[in-house]
């Protein structure tokens, strides 16, 4: 006696060979037996790919416009984030234990100098808004918004000069960071970038 798989096996290929014939040379969709790890014999096909378009409606069309200007923006402006925590980093680092203010002063403008030699042309070329995402970063990457950065190395008058500026232009040096609300398209474009270039936050 036949055991029932063997049965099923032969009926389904009879099917098949009857609906080839019935559907003729031209039928593109070919099904094959398939085994499974248990013993089972199920039909296995294949469809054609299908690719399939539509328009975008304006609510979908806005957002991918609004995250390719903030992805380019963040490409473009991380690198200063993170050489900036690096040099913030190092100030704090040799200001330790000097209580001289001359020398202070002496550190931060050397560190100064050496940021503005390697980025003030790039930086001053940044639109407005690349502005304002690089301050969002630099808190980001510091913990510190700009203006208690400029605050803390040049004091009050510079910090609240600098806000002035950045207020004229719809901007504000108090930016802040939330990685898991307002800012958190943000922080996955800024994932991509690290695992890209391999940054570590």
């Amino acid at each position: 006696m036949k055991s029932p798989c063997i049965l099923l096996i032969l009926l389904f290929v009879g099917v098949q060979t009857i609906q080839a014939q019935k559907l003729g040379v031209n039928d593109t969709i070919k099904v094959y037996g398939y085994i499974t790890a248990e013993g089972d014999t199920i039909p296995s096909g294949y469809l054609p790919s299908l690719s399939v378009y539509t328009k975008v409606n304006p609510k979908w069309k806005k957002y991918w416009v609004e995250w390719t200007r903030l992805r380019n923006a963040v490409y473009v402006t991380y690198p200063y984030a993170i050489a900036a925590s690096r040099t913030i980093n190092e100030i704090n680092a040799r200001l330790v234990n000097v209580s001289d203010e001359s020398q202070r002063k002496a550190i931060i403008h050397s560190k100064e100098k050496e940021l503005r030699q390697q980025f003030a042309n790039k930086i001053t070329n940044l639109s407005v808004y690349q502005g304002k995402v690089l301050m969002k970063l630099i808190r980001r990457q510091t913990g510190d918004n700009c203006y208690e950065i400029i605050k803390e190395y040049k004091g009050g008058f510079n910090a609240g000069f600098w806000q002035s500026v950045a207020f004229i232009f719809g901007s504000s040096l108090k930016q802040t960071y939330d990685p898991m609300n307002d800012d958190r398209l943000m922080e996955s474009i800024v994932k991509d970038v690290e695992k890209m270039y391999g940054y570590r936050s």
